[in-house]
């Protein structure tokens, strides 16, 4: 667990916190709605305002959450680190989070794993707590649009703070109705204890649709249409026989009445102070038409996907949580569409909107009214069959659920076909909860999907070890990144007919705190799967090209570098704006490097292909990796500007004793001259092997005959004469 650290203006945060008379026994009832509104608004269970203090959380406000029963250390909390943010913090999955997957928080009876918080500032920008909101499944569909709704609902949560932080100042020095709030953007109104308005500023004024001088003629009830009076009548007589507004309940449903007759739904905090004996309040209000319109939107929304008609996912959860609580059995299969984008792609997402719907027609045709079927994601679905906990009948259901969204489906005269993997999940005898049974579910799919297209796979608990074990590796990933794990070795590459060394290709390897050095083959697959490819593959970059530069200038001018690249690198479009600049950087030429890619990532899109392009405009070179083991050298080799094509060590190893192999290479090389292009061997073990290619016409060669794959230091100890190494080259 990574504790937060304190605000570089630590101090100063606390001394004005203290100016809001907040603690963790005196919360803000006025804070009560924002929370309730940000729970219903987003679907969560738990929304709160936390204030942060010098050590501790306490909470001004919050629903859905056992107050008492929660670790309040300021290191267990998640809205601490949200305070030193400026904009809005979201952790779609905090078991997966390297700052949260071990805090009490998450691992505890409170079961975070979605939260997402915006800081709550003070007049003079320091950030006094955050509002957050909390759900114990995780989230990775909260959008920009939501985030400032989250904000919005922040400054209204500001707002009332401030409000606070008045009437807490005006026990000691009642503030003046002049300023600031005549110049304030918020509606404020003054009045006595008799209802009779003393004063209000322009942004009242104009909520009610009065001239600004009117209000010596209104009061309270005036603005109120009648069935409202009576409630506002008994709030100011408690208020008065109390001599304060905290603990009172203020009423959930209160409207204004504007000069033209006109209603608003009006929300309000209340705060009174005794001023020469006699108790005035100060209202700040607040026309929430268009937040109970959006609501509105919500509610009507939130249990159905817009598009299909199907439930929504929140929806699903529900219904499945339901129906297990009632000590009901229950069955849920998940099916994830393969084919989609390809539909999108050729006859655009109206096309691939007609075939969505069209596989939810055919769910509602193979269920009939067994269950309940839900869209979950994009291309995902799901089906809760209650009081069914046999496995076989629902595995028959899915299948034939997956044989008929496999139809083919006429679109605008094409016929398209799409393909579904499923998995099958029952309760009780895979989870006893919703977010359990639903989780086991989405393992026997990901376990389908790994088996082929259209393929159905029942849950087991081995699955569940399986899952447990990839998200641990992730998080140790993620610390191999953050704590500077990862090395490189480096492999020689020579010229086959003098033997003389031109230069290297750049491995990584794991130095793993307690499995010792690790390759490629035991992390690389994750690795490059996971959101830390593009880290990762920055840094290899960026190491290899200063290595390379180190050894041009102490022996090796003509030295080149091969670097590996990961296709999520080519996603970003300042790719190879990127790749000049660390060649610029370290004083490197572009023909010092050659980036090899692989056939898989030359297929993935026009993106690549334009990155490359640039690249070898500006005289970078670009290999062909594992030539001949993927599914498209021959078309590629026209389209894309490589240098150098690079020789699998399969095709190597077995050519002195495989005619088959040995053809193989003479192929590649005769290619290799068609097109002008470079090649090398790779995995070259023998003399045999080493004659052999020579005798082919293969000029460059790289494997263990020359040297196995070493660190920055031994390389050089072994390749190189290098008069000195500086720290920052050989660590």
């Amino acid at each position: 667990m990574k504790c937060p650290p304190a605000s570089p203006h630590e101090p100063e945060r606390l001394v004005a916190l203290s100016k809001y008379g907040l603690g963790r026994n005196r919360p803000l009832p006025s804070l009560d709605a924002v929370v309730r509104i940000a729970a219903r608004m987003f679907d969560v269970p738990v929304a709160a305002v936390n204030m942060i203090g010098n050590d501790h959380v306490f909470f001004a406000a919050a629903i859905g959450i056992d107050m008492a029963a929660v670790d309040t250390s300021r290191d267990a909390s998640f809205c601490a680190h949200a305070i030193l943010q400026s904009e809005v913090m979201i952790v779609p999955d905090a078991s997966l989070d390297l700052r949260f997957h071990d805090n009490p928080l998450v691992t505890g009876s409170t079961h975070v794993r979605f939260y997402a918080g915006v800081p709550i500032l003070s007049a003079d920008g320091l950030p006094l707590g955050a509002l957050c909101i909390i759900d114990p499944a995780p989230n990775y569909q909260f959008s920009t649009d939501d985030a400032e709704r989250l904000r919005e609902l922040a400054r209204m949560a500001t707002d009332r703070l401030e409000l606070r932080r008045i009437e807490i100042a005006s026990e000691v020095d009642p503030i003046d109705g002049t300023e600031p709030e005549a110049i304030s953007p918020t509606a404020m109104i003054r009045f006595d204890q008799y209802g009779r308005i003393i004063g209000w500023n322009a942004s009242a004024a104009t909520l009610y649709r009065y001239d600004l001088d009117d209000w010596r003629w209104l009061t309270v009830r005036t603005l109120a249409p009648e069935r409202d009076r009576d409630a506002l009548h008994s709030l100011i007589a408690q208020a008065v026989e109390k001599g304060t507004v905290d603990g009172i309940t203020m009423p959930s449903h209160v409207h204004g009445l504007r000069s033209d007759g006109t209603e608003f739904l009006l929300g309000f905090s209340l705060f009174c102070w005794y001023e020469n004996g006699t108790l005035t309040f100060n209202a700040h209000l607040q026309d929430l038409t268009p937040l109970s319109d959006e609501r509105e939107s919500l509610r009507r929304f939130t249990n159905e996907d817009v598009l299909t008609g199907a439930a929504s996912r929140a929806s699903f959860y529900r219904e499945t949580e339901h129906t297990l609580t009632e000590g009901r059995s229950a069955t849920v299969v998940m099916f994830d569409v393969d084919g989609l984008k390809d539909i999108n792609d050729a006859l655009g997402h109206a096309g691939g909107d007609r075939v969505l719907v069209e596989i939810v027609q055919r769910l509602k045709d193979v269920v009939r009214d067994e269950g309940t079927i839900a869209r979950m994601g994009a291309d995902e679905f799901a089906v809760l069959i209650p009081d069914q906990s046999d496995i076989d009948r629902a595995r028959r259901l899915a299948e034939s659920a997956a044989a008929a969204i496999a139809m083919p489906l006429a679109i605008d005269g094409v016929d398209v076909r799409v393909t579904a993997c499923a998995g099958v999940a029952a309760a009780p005898a895979h989870g006893l909860e919703a977010l359990e049974v639903i989780g086991a579910a989405d393992l026997a799919v990901h376990k389908a999907k790994q088996s082929g297209s259209g393929k159905t796979f029942a849950f087991s608990p081995a699955l569940r070890t399986e899952a447990l074990a990839r998200r641990s590796y992730h998080i140790e990933l993620q610390r191999a990144v953050s704590d500077s794990e990862f090395v490189l070795f480096y492999q020689p590459q020579v010229d086959l007919v003098t033997g003389a060394l031109i230069g290297a290709e750049a491995l990584i390897r794991w130095r793993h705190p307690q499995r010792g050095l690790l390759s490629p083959a035991a992390f690389l697959p994750s690795l490059e799967r996971g959101p830390l490819a593009s880290t990762v593959g920055s840094w290899v970059l960026d190491e290899a090209c200063a290595q390379a530069a180190f050894w041009r200038r102490n022996g090796q001018p003509d030295f080149r570098m091969g670097v590996n690249v990961f296709g999520v690198q080519f996603r970003d479009h300042r790719f190879a704006s990127d790749v000049l600049a660390v060649l610029d950087r370290h004083g490197l030429p572009p023909d010092a490097l050659e980036l090899e890619i692989t056939e898989t990532i030359a297929l993935d899109d026009d993106t690549v292909l334009s990155a490359i392009a640039r690249l070898r405009a500006r005289g970078v070179g670009v290999a062909f990796d594992d030539f001949g083991t993927g599914y498209a050298s021959l078309s590629l080799l026209k389209t894309y500007p490589i240098t150098r094509i690079k020789i699998d060590r399969s095709f190597v190893l077995g050519m002195t004793s495989s005619d088959k192999d040995a053809a193989v290479v003479r192929a590649i090389l005769d290619m290799a001259r068609g097109f002008k292009l470079q090649t090398i061997g790779e995995g070259i073990e023998t003399l045999e092997q080493l004659d052999t290619l020579r005798h082919l016409g293969c000029m460059e060669g790289q494997g263990y005959l020359f040297g196995v794959p070493l660190p920055a230091r031994e390389f050089a100890d072994r390749f190189i004469s290098a008069p000195q190494w500086p720290s920052a080259a050989c660590a």
